[in-house]
């Protein structure tokens, strides 16, 4: 391992232990099931896979299809409902062998917002992306959704070579789930192709297993 890995890899795991330690403190401060996103909305969903090319070389990605899809609507500090908050958006797709979770948090839409986490008053006023990209097979992918209505999403992927383009419709259905027992996370469930970098899983990570801790608690 280079220098230079070994400096980012150093970099990512003391940021996930300051993520976890932020869980914490808010695990503590609000003792509860979710220290991040309490407060949710969890319903059914469908998603239309129109297919892209270029191909990104993931196949949920580029192939047409359907899934049925768990989804969760969510405020990441669950401040009330008049005031800005984070917005979350959790898509549990069906995958063989399994579930792979992604997670969508507010940000921007442009080169650097997109990494940006961004208060809102509702899902729809802005835009969402993954924050974080994944490791495809032919480089770094980017997740970003947009509301297209009350009841819909637009999903796109952003790569090296192309910026964001939709590749899919999430369509919501509104049919209410018991959440209590449902817990998303992109670090354990991962679809095929979408593989977290081991600098990203190790800045998420902690955050996580607070946030398992404090479920279990």
């Amino acid at each position: 391992m280079s220098i230079i890995d070994q400096a980012r890899n150093a970099s990512a795991s003391a940021a996930g232990q300051v993520l976890a330690g932020a869980t914490r403190s808010l695990a503590a401060a609000r003792p509860a099931a979710k220290p991040l996103h309490p407060r949710g909305e969890l319903m059914r969903g469908r998603i239309y896979r129109h297919g892209l090319w270029p191909a990104t070389e993931v196949d949920w990605i580029d192939r047409p299809g359907e899934d049925d899809v768990l989804v969760r609507l969510s405020r990441a500090i669950g401040l009330p409902s008049a005031l800005p908050d984070i917005h979350g958006l959790a898509v549990r797709v069906p995958v063989e062998g399994g579930v792979g979770d992604l997670l969508f948090a507010s940000t921007g839409w442009g080169k650097l917002s997109r990494y940006v986490l961004t208060a809102a008053r509702s899902p729809q006023a802005r835009p969402m992306t993954t924050l974080l990209p994944y490791r495809g097979p032919s480089g770094p992918v980017l997740l970003g959704a947009r509301a297209n209505g009350a009841e819909s999403f637009e999903l796109s992927c952003a790569t090296p070579d192309f910026d964001f383009r939709v590749f899919a419709d999430l369509r919501l259905s509104r049919i209410a789930v018991d959440d209590e027992d449902v817990s998303f996370d992109p670090v354990r469930h991962q679809l095929p192709d979408l593989d977290q970098y081991p600098t990203v899983e190790m800045l998420r990570e902690p955050a996580y297993r607070r946030a398992r801790d404090s479920r279990s608690a």
